[in-house]
């Protein structure tokens, strides 16, 4: 849908839920890149509810993605920001697809610009400094909150059951054969849990925001589950070691720099970490394996399909690098499709 159609879809969809016939947009929506398979618009609204009418963020959903989703991010958005963590409040969201052609929400527009802009000196400390204040949440508004929203799926939606279930069903569907061993290592190997907290998982400097030295946002949260910290930090180590930093979108100069210094980023970024809480190594090291299988069992798929839309992440060698740590920490074979890039 292009650009100028979304604007007109949305403020129809808004009119008639809000009962707001006056409500315009202030200008046409403006894309923010970020998204890796969503569409993300700044607005404005006129004749708006007083709730809508500071800067707006929306944000939508490829259309095959299960329309739950949508719900769970609201669900899991708002409770942590009824919780004082800045995450962006949702203030309108629907499964439905046919206003826009996929799932979408709306949300408030935080000020800031992502940590690996703002701050890349320290940014460890940051990262971990925010990651532990979203463990110290309590999980239950969360839970009770999935609970009570009609289609988000219910707690059991965000558990670590739900992400290892999902992940088999995806490797069936795709064929994935060679990841077969490590979701069976995953089962037989899983540690007693921990207490629950509240993951991101997907907590890195692109999805961070600070202004004047300040936390001001957290940002992009579908991925979140209720489960053990250390499921978090290993995502959040995988990203930080093994993400090829010339797909961050800093200057080339910038980039040869980080790269050289992305061993030294983890690392700092997991002694803030434990500075803060404690982490128990054996679940540390079961749960990198649990969190790069995501990763690899993604770029599989779009390796598999071969399609135009086959990203630079799963074309690059993260998927081989992520591959060589499961084998070392798990001592089973990982084998993926072969990375072709489109022409």
């Amino acid at each position: 849908m292009a650009d100028a159609d979304v604007g007109r879809a949305l403020i129809d969809f808004l009119r008639a839920s809000l009962g707001a016939p006056g409500l315009e947009l202030a200008g046409p929506p403006t894309p923010l890149s970020g998204g890796f398979d969503t569409s993300i618009y700044a607005l404005r609204l006129r004749e708006a509810p007083t709730v809508f009418a500071g800067p707006l963020v929306l944000r939508v959903l490829a259309a095959h993605h299960d329309p739950s989703r949508a719900l769970r991010e609201r669900a899991v958005q708002n409770a942590v920001a009824d919780q004082g963590y800045p995450a962006p409040r949702v203030l309108a969201v629907t499964s439905d697809p046919r206003a826009l052609g996929a799932p979408f929400l709306v949300m408030d527009h935080l000020p800031g610009r992502v940590l690996v802009d703002a701050q890349r000196v320290g940014m460890g400390g940051v990262l971990a400094e925010a990651q532990a204040r979203l463990h110290a949440l309590s999980p239950e508004p969360l839970l009770a909150a999935l609970d009570t929203e009609p289609g988000a799926g219910g707690r059991a939606s965000v558990g670590f059951e739900a992400y290892v279930t999902s992940l088999q069903a995806r490797v069936a569907r795709a064929g994935l054969d060679g990841l077969k061993p490590t979701l069976r290592w995953l089962h037989e190997r899983r540690p007693p849990p921990g207490p629950p907290v509240i993951c991101h998982g997907d907590f890195h400097p692109r999805n961070l925001l600070v202004a004047d030295g300040r936390l001001t946002g957290v940002v992009d949260w579908p991925n979140a589950l209720v489960a053990d910290a250390e499921f978090d930090v290993a995502a959040t180590l995988n990203i930080l070691r093994f993400v090829p930093v010339d797909l961050m979108a800093m200057p080339r100069v910038v980039s040869l720099i980080v790269r050289m210094l992305q061993p030294v980023l983890a690392a700092r970024y997991l002694a803030a970490y434990r500075r803060r809480r404690a982490l128990d190594p054996q679940r540390l090291a079961y749960y990198e394996v649990a969190s790069a299988t995501r990763a690899l069992v993604q770029s599989g798929e779009a390796r598999q399909r071969r399609a135009p839309a086959l990203g630079a992440l799963d074309a690059s060698s993260y998927a081989e690098r992520l591959a060589a740590r499961v084998e070392r920490l798990a001592g089973v074979t990982v084998t993926l499709p072969t990375a072709r890039r489109q022409p």
